[in-house]
């Protein structure tokens, strides 16, 4: 099946939506600024640092553009100017920088509000020259719609096998295929891949919870078994767990009585990112994206929602431990988002979940303490997201080299992805591959004008 995205990819937004992606970016930086929260979750770690004053504010930023360049403009952009939908690589990454980066409070509302502006107004400029360009790579990149649907179904199943085994991972698969398969034959309409999501997620979840459930009932089988006398008691020698000394468990509280201080702001920052997901301006994801530009609102919440799963214990521990929760929360604001039928009730939605968030962060990570079966899943299915997006993209970037100029386009395009793992990665991963379709395009249309390239016809 050939997927063509029926919207369009052209980034027309309303005067009140460019002046409410403006208004939330200058908020973003001001939260960024006062190190109460940061989007990229790589970053977070290095504000505690930063909060207690070991680390200045020069270091923080080049910690955080280092860490978030490449994401901006070889994922941000092209998947923007590809899908026509803003992301949050491209919206929060950049004030993630400005905000740390702004000497007084007033300058960082200011910078990201600047940077804002150059997303509404700059970004659909370039997206009109580039569709009128002899090569239009920003059409041929609508190729990548379909590896990533189709393949992002799978990240449950690669999830699965790492961590419970090739038998449960293949039962996943074949469960997976099935409902795909039946999906697009019963209900076409509908995202093929969204009942297989689930269905992954859920058997993940399954395996994960009664693992740890048996491990507990093993336990507490032992401990009576010791107080029986039936079993020995732990060593001499070996240290107690006491909680109330636990340094770790004090500098959790810290953190979340700090975050909790500045619940109303919190809770405008939910609001405001969930009223931009109602928009139908934005989505949180690479393959939600596409589904948000053909119309599909329900399917994208429910991959954003799956996705969620494989981020909640990394952003409540990294929150915990630092002190700077994430710009997105929990990321369950963008599914709830999608769904509402207007732009007051997500504000009201995003703002009440926000608050419970924070309020509950302690209380997740005790929860998430006593499962670590559930802690591990989570970083599998961040591992397998990473992945079968990884494959996805390269794939559709690929395709979409072929669409432009078929083999001397896949030379180019594909040369510039290879050039960029023989030096080392300066553009991670993800994104070298739309980052080399927009400079092999720029580069085709340039041997284009030197009369010595001649693009396919669509």
């Amino acid at each position: 099946m050939h997927t063509v995205l029926a919207a369009s990819t052209r980034l027309d937004l309303t005067l009140t939506q460019q002046l409410f992606v403006i208004a939330l970016c200058a908020l973003t930086a001001f939260v960024s600024h006062l190190a109460l929260a940061v989007f990229n979750d790589g970053v977070r770690p290095f504000m505690l640092d930063f909060i207690q004053g070991r680390a200045k504010r020069s270091a923080t930023t080049a910690v955080s553009f280092g860490l978030s360049a490449g994401f901006i403009f070889g994922l941000g952009a092209p998947m923007a100017l590809a899908s026509g939908v803003l992301n949050p690589w491209l919206l929060f990454l950049p004030t993630d920088i400005l905000g740390i980066l702004a000497p007084r409070k007033w300058a960082a509302p200011l910078l990201g509000g600047a940077w804002g502006a150059v997303v509404v107004f700059g970004l659909g400029g370039a997206n009109d020259l580039a569709h009128d360009l002899p090569v239009d790579f920003l059409t041929a990149m609508q190729q990548m719609s379909t590896p990533i649907l189709f393949l992002f179904t799978l990240f449950p199943v690669l999830a699965i096998t790492r961590q419970f085994g090739r038998l449960r991972g293949g039962l996943a698969a074949a469960l997976e295929l099935a409902l795909v398969l039946m999906t697009m034959k019963l209900w076409p309409k509908i995202f093929a891949g969204s009942l297989a999501m689930a269905a992954g997620v859920l058997l993940l979840i399954a395996f994960a919870v009664r693992k740890d459930l048996l491990q507990r009932k093993q336990e507490q089988q032992r401990e009576r078994e010791r107080e029986l006398g039936q079993a020995p008691a732990p060593a001499q020698g070996q240290p107690r767990q006491d909680s109330g000394n636990d340094p770790m468990a004090s500098l959790f509280s810290d953190s979340a009585l700090r975050l909790r201080r500045h619940l109303p702001l919190f809770m405008v920052l939910g609001a405001g990112v969930c009223v931009l997901a109602q928009m139908h301006i934005f989505g949180g994801g690479e393959a939600t994206s596409f589904l948000i530009a053909k119309g599909q609102y329900s399917e994208a919440a429910q991959v954003d929602f799956y996705r969620m799963f494989g981020f909640i214990p990394l952003i409540a521990t990294t929150a915990l431990a630092s002190g700077a929760y994430g710009t997105a929360g929990f990321t369950l604001v963008y599914p709830l988002g999608y769904v509402l039928p207007n732009p007051f009730l997500a504000a009201i939605a995003g703002a009440v979940v926000f608050a419970l968030e924070v309020l509950a962060l302690s209380s997740i990570g005790r929860v998430l303490g006593k499962l670590p079966s559930v802690r591990d899943s989570s970083e599998h299915l961040r591992a397998a997201i990473t992945e079968t997006l990884g494959l996805a993209i390269l794939f559709g970037s690929l395709l979409a080299a072929h669409v432009m100029g078929g083999g001397p386009a896949i030379l180019v395009i594909g040369g510039l992805y290879l050039l960029n793992e023989a030096m080392g990665r300066p553009v991670v991963r993800m994104a070298a591959a739309p980052a080399a379709v927009v400079v092999g395009g720029v580069l085709l249309n340039v041997l284009h004008w030197l009369d010595l390239f001649t693009p396919l016809k669509s």
